[in-house]
C-alpha cells in the first residue's frame, strides 16, 4: 500500500511538471524578416528568442519566419501598425517613408567605421529616432547590424565611379539610394528583394548592392561575377515591435523583451562582423573581388557629395549636423 502511494505521488509530480513545461504561452510573438534562415539576422533572432522564452519562464513564445514568409519589409511594418504581426527587423531604408529622420542613414559614405556607427546609433540621436517610431504605432527596441553595402554586377570590374556608368543596379525603393546611384551614372532599378535573384539571372538588372553576408548566403555569385568593396552605405537593422502588442504586455515582460533586444544587439554586431569577414574570404573564391585603395574610395566619396546637398533640407539640417558632429567626436576621441 505504502509503495503504491509513493508511486502515485511520483506519477502526479511527473504529470504536473509536464503540464507546467508544456502549457501554452500567455503571449506569442510572430517575428518576420526578409533574409533566409542561414543569415546572421535570423541567427540573432534565434538568440533573442531563447533569451525571451527562458527569461519569461515560458510566458512568451517567439515564432520566427524568414525569407519574406510574412511579406516584404514595408508590408511587415504595416502589419505591426495594425497589430496583425508582433515583430520585424528591417534595415533603415524601408523605415524612412514612415519616419523621415531615418533617411540620414541612407546617405552614402556617412559612417567611416562600424564603431562610429555604433557610437551614433547607441547615442542620443539614435534613441531620438527610435522614439519617433512610437508615433506610427511601433516601438523601436534596438539597432542591430546589416552591414556595409557592397556592389556586385555581371558586366565589368568596378574600380572607379566611371566604371559604374550605365549599369542597371537593383536598389531598394529609397530616394537617397536612387539619387546616389544616378549621381554615379548608374540606372538604379527599385525591386522587391524576393525578385532579385531571378532578375539578375534573366538580365533584367546588371547588379545589386548588399552586405557580404547577403551576397554569399543568397548565392548571388551564381549570377554575378564581379564585386567591389564600395562600402557605400552602412545599413543598420532596427528590431521593432507592434505598439498594440507592447501595450498589452505587463511591465515585467516588457523588461524581458527590451533586455533581450539589447543583449542580442551586442551578440548580433560581433557575430555579423566576424561572419562578413568570413563571407568576403569565401567570395574571393567565387567572384572577381575588387578591394578599393584609399584613393579610389575617395573618388567615390567625392562623386556623391551632391546627394548631401540635395537631401539636407528633407532630412533636416539639424539632424544631419548632429550626426556628423557625433561622428567627428568619435573620430577625435576614439580613433
Amino acid at each position: 500500500m505504502k509503495r503504491k502511494m509513493v508511486v502515485s505521488v511520483l506519477v502526479l509530480i511527473m504529470v504536473v511538471s509536464f503540464s507546467l513545461t508544456t502549457r501554452a504561452a500567455d503571449y506569442t510573438i510572430s517575428a518576420g524578416i526578409g533574409l533566409n534562415d542561414k543569415s546572421v539576422q535570423y541567427q540573432s533572432l534565434q538568440f533573442f528568442k531563447e533569451l525571451v522564452e527562458t527569461n519569461s519562464k515560458g510566458r512568451i513564445e517567439v515564432e520566427l519566419y524568414h525569407s519574406s514568409q510574412l511579406g516584404d519589409d514595408r508590408e511587415m511594418m504595416e502589419a505591426l501598425q495594425m497589430g496583425l504581426q508582433e515583430m520585424t527587423c528591417p534595415s533603415t531604408a524601408p523605415i524612412a517613408p514612415f519616419v523621415n529622420g531615418f533617411k540620414v542613414f541612407d546617405l552614402p559614405f556617412l559612417f567611416p567605421s562600424n564603431q562610429s556607427a555604433d557610437y551614433v546609433l547607441d547615442g542620443p540621436v539614435g534613441q531620438q529616432l527610435l522614439n519617433q517610431l512610437e508615433d506610427i504605432g511601433i516601438i523601436g527596441l534596438a539597432y542591430w547590424e546589416n552591414g556595409y553595402r557592397q556592389l556586385t554586377n555581371s558586366v565589368r570590374v568596378v574600380r572607379s565611379p566611371q566604371d559604374v556608368k550605365g549599369l542597371k543596379v537593383r536598389t531598394m525603393e529609397n530616394p537617397i539610394h536612387l539619387a546616389a546611384w544616378r549621381t554615379l551614372g548608374a540606372n538604379p532599378t527599385p525591386m522587391a528583394f524576393g525578385e532579385l535573384f531571378s532578375a539578375m539571372q534573366q538580365g533584367v538588372v546588371d547588379g545589386q548592392e548588399n552586405p557580404w553576408g547577403t551576397i554569399y548566403l543568397q548565392n548571388f555569385f551564381e549570377v554575378q561575377n564581379n564585386t567591389t568593396d564600395t562600402g557605400h552605405v552602412y545599413s543598420p537593422f532596427v528590431l521593432m515591435i507592434s505598439k498594440k502588442f507592447w501595450d498589452k504586455l505587463p511591465a515585467d515582460l516588457q523588461t524581458v523583451i527590451y533586455d533581450a533586444a539589447q543583449k542580442a544587439k551586442l551578440h548580433n554586431r560581433k557575430f555579423n562582423r566576424a561572419m562578413n569577414a568570413e563571407y568576403l574570404e569565401k567570395l574571393k573564391g567565387k567572384m572577381n573581388v575588387t578591394i578599393l585603395t584609399p584613393e579610389q574610395r575617395v573618388a567615390f566619396q567625392q562623386a556623391v557629395q551632391p546627394v548631401y546637398q540635395q537631401f539636407a533640407d528633407e532630412i533636416g539640417p539639424d539632424l544631419l549636423k548632429k550626426v556628423q558632429q557625433e561622428i567627428a567626436v568619435y573620430r577625435q576621441w576614439f580613433e
